[in-house]
């Protein structure tokens, strides 16, 4: 590889990776907070907390690296310019075709990694993270009862099981307290299990006990209740996992389905890497820059395109689920025309060629 390919290929990675540690660190702040609210709501279970990070990071992957890989061709660049270097580059005969060699070595990997994430890896890890919650709502072990110990629950009250099962569907010596408005009540069981109805709530089913209810502030209003059986509803967890739903199918599988969605899934798939390429072939023109010039308003530029091409996609693949698009027209309608301004950016530096036709007025000699 040449020298000046060689620093290139260098300064773009190296102004890439910075970029998308940052929008890495940004994302997984975000990430957290939402798995953090589920926890607290009740709809995910504690012990899935880092395994439903991983996941929906990686799913969130075809929407990151375009960005970072944009920002870091504009970084790079940016600074190529504002250092004056890029026009000594220029002044040697290196223009758009000849510094296409180190820009795609490091697009093509960005772009399949987009394109495996997206197809393969997004999909998936979507069906792993509902599948692991569906098991853990049907599974107190995993939704944070540990037998000996009293567990707070969410919607307010306290759980104590004095044993479990091995696979934590049935319990015995159940104890619970819970608070509504300006009333207490203390549930116990000999025996008990848990069970999900069709709807996919969960209830614990407790056999053989006692319940008491009475005011908090003092007082004498106290009813106590033995029962045979006793239902006792736990926060509800997050939706029934449906196998046919197309935002988890196997890209695959979404050629032959007719559906609305499946249609606008498997356009909303291949869409990120050929945006990608676009984001990357646009960063080089729009990094162009004088050494005065300011050095942050291009990469302003570059992030108001990308979040205008991103949130085109989004609101096409609703469009497309909705039936408010024409299934053949898909998602080319932004991809395509996105793409050619791109090229025509890049080999043409965003200038307008001259007329050949015209020709300047000559001053009349006397």
């Amino acid at each position: 590889m040449p020298k000046l390919d060689r620093y290139l290929f260098s300064e773009f990675t190296q102004s890439t990776f910075a970029a998308l540690v940052i929008l890495l660190i940004v994302s997984v702040g975000g990430v957290i907070t939402d798995v953090l609210k589920d926890i607290a709501s009740g709809r995910l279970p504690a012990g899935l907390m880092l395994a439903q990070l991983g996941l929906v990071l990686l799913n969130w992957l075809p929407l990151i690296l375009p960005l970072a890989l944009m920002l870091g061709l504009m970084l790079g660049v940016g600074r190529l310019y504002r250092d004056s270097e890029m026009p000594v580059i220029a002044s040697i005969g290196v223009g758009p075709r000849r510094l296409l060699k180190p820009l795609l070595l490091l697009v093509v990997p960005v772009v399949l990694v987009v394109g495996l994430c997206s197809l393969w890896l997004g999909p998936m890890a979507e069906r792993i993270s509902r599948q692991m919650i569906q098991e853990a709502n049907r599974n107190l072990v995993v939704s944070g009862l540990e037998p000996g110990s009293f567990t707070e629950l969410s919607a307010g009250g306290v759980v104590y099981v004095g044993a479990m099962s091995a696979d934590g569907s049935q319990f015995r010596r159940v104890f619970i307290y819970r608070e509504s408005e300006d009333r207490l009540d203390v549930t116990t069981a000999t025996t008990g299990k848990l069970t999900v109805d069709a709807k996919g709530e969960r209830y614990l089913t407790l056999d053989e006990g006692f319940q008491v209810e009475g005011p908090m502030d003092g007082g004498l209003d106290y009813r106590l209740m033995r029962y045979a059986s006793n239902d006792v509803r736990l926060p509800a967890g997050e939706a029934r996992f449906d196998p046919n739903d197309p935002e988890i199918l196997p890209t695959g599988e979404l050629l032959g389905d007719e559906r609305p969605g499946a249609n606008a899934q498997l356009h909303a798939r291949l869409a990120p890497p050929l945006l990608t390429l676009a984001f990357a072939l646009m960063a080089i023109p729009l990094a162009r820059s004088t050494p005065r010039q300011a050095r942050y308003g291009r990469l302003m530029m570059g992030f108001l395109a990308y979040l205008v091409g991103m949130q085109m996609m989004l609101m096409g693949t609703d469009w497309l689920e909705t039936g408010r698009l024409a299934p053949a027209l898909g998602l080319w309608w932004l991809v395509l025309p996105l793409l050619g301004l791109a090229l025509w950016l890049y080999f043409t530096d965003g200038r307008m060629r001259r007329s050949r036709g015209i020709v300047a007025p000559q001053e009349a000699t006397p």
